[in-house]
């Protein structure tokens, strides 16, 4: 390691401030290891309860049409393809239920830029599923999403938010970010959402009073300065609202898409990524770690990597199986990996509030190194 990398990541777990050269000097010089001690110290700091995380959700994709073209995505259908849907509402009121026996309290929802798709009708489905299921949190929209709604309807950002909110949308997704750097998001995708107007939704909706959490899909075109200044764009945003309660980061999977030649990121390249995610988010009070495509292990290994929260149950997920990449764990599952990191799983909701009882004594915390 660097002869630099250690004085930053001690300032880090002191409390003090990365810069965006420290960051990317992290990526370039310090050593997997040491990303991973540092994390995990700043990780207890923040959270120094004998808990771990897990939420029950179920990611509803309620159409596959989309009008924009990403690369990077194996999901999308135009309007006209044999392939594309919108999914009768009876249905989605169904797969609401099954989360509801399952344990789940919220749902994930979201879905392409639909072109005839109005304001209305989006409503209409919020006021639907608020109506049959008043106590399910609807996590719905991300900010490509939420900006094509302002195309189509002709409204001001504010105004659809407000809108959307009333009809009873709860919380809003880190969907759609991708990389936040315009050079990376013009290169592979048409169409979409560019970086301040991402951040500006949810800008607003932090000013209304909601919260969000944040992503990261990376390991494609992007350079290591992009990813901090990626991540820098989103801590600006929350020393401005602080209305993120998460981030999320996980790697581009390129099966099925128009990327496919780009070797995919492996674990080590995940875990030091996340691991940095912690270390320079000093304003973000949780980093949830990506099972989903990572497999369990790693997903496991994430909590010694600067994650608090092993994320979703996940009852049902389309975009990144998609593209080939397909990894299931039952409740059970995820309780057993948070234990035998040393912690004990509490269920939460999207605020990060626990939703369960719990009775057992902890047990004694793993020591990382």
């Amino acid at each position: 390691m660097s002869s630099t990398a250690p004085a930053i990541l001690q300032r880090a777990v002191d409390g003090r401030r990365v810069t965006f050269d420290e960051g990317v000097a992290l990526f370039r010089e310090a050593g997997l290891i040491d990303l991973g001690r540092a994390a995990d110290a700043i990780c207890r700091r923040l959270h120094p309860e004998p808990f771990r995380t897990y939420n029950i959700d179920r990611n509803i994709n309620y159409t596959n049409v989309c009008t924009a073209v990403c690369d990077f995505c194996a999901f999308y259908r135009k309007v006209d393809d044999a392939e594309a849907y919108v999914l009768d509402r009876d249905v989605l009121l169904e797969k609401i239920r099954e989360t509801v026996a399952l344990g789940g309290d919220q749902i994930l929802m979201q879905g392409g830029l639909h072109p005839h798709l109005k304001l209305e009708w989006y409503e209409d489905l919020l006021r639907e599923i608020k109506t049959e299921f008043p106590a399910v949190n609807i996590h719905g929209f991300s900010a490509p999403e939420l900006h094509h709604f302002t195309k189509i309807a002709k409204l001001p950002i504010r105004t659809v938010l407000e809108r959307l909110k009333e009809a009873g949308l709860g919380s809003l997704p880190g969907g759609g970010a991708e990389v936040l750097v315009d050079r990376v998001r013009k290169d592979i995708t048409r169409g979409k959402v560019m970086t301040d107007d991402w951040l500006n939704v949810h800008r607003v909706w932090h000013e209304l009073g909601g919260r969000s959490t944040a992503t990261l899909m990376f390991g494609h075109i992007e350079t290591i300065e992009e990813r901090i200044e990626h991540l820098d764009r989103v801590r600006q945003l929350q020393d401005e609202t602080g209305g993120f309660t998460a981030f999320i980061s996980w790697t581009f999977q390129p099966d099925h898409t128009d990327m496919a030649e780009v070797a995919a990121a492996g674990a080590f390249e995940y875990l030091k990524t996340q691991a940095i995610t912690r270390i320079y988010l000093d304003n973000v009070p949780n980093i949830q770690s990506s099972w989903v495509t990572q497999g369990a292990k790693i997903g496991q290994l994430g909590l010694f990597f600067g994650a608090n929260d092993m994320g979703s149950l996940m009852i049902e997920e389309n975009v990144v199986s998609s593209a080939g990449t397909v990894h299931h764990l039952t409740l059970e599952e995820i309780k057993r990996c948070i234990r035998e990191a040393g912690y004990i799983p509490r269920q939460r909701n999207v605020f990060y509030e626990y939703i369960d009882e719990v009775a057992q004594p902890a047990p004694d915390v793993v020591e990382v190194g």
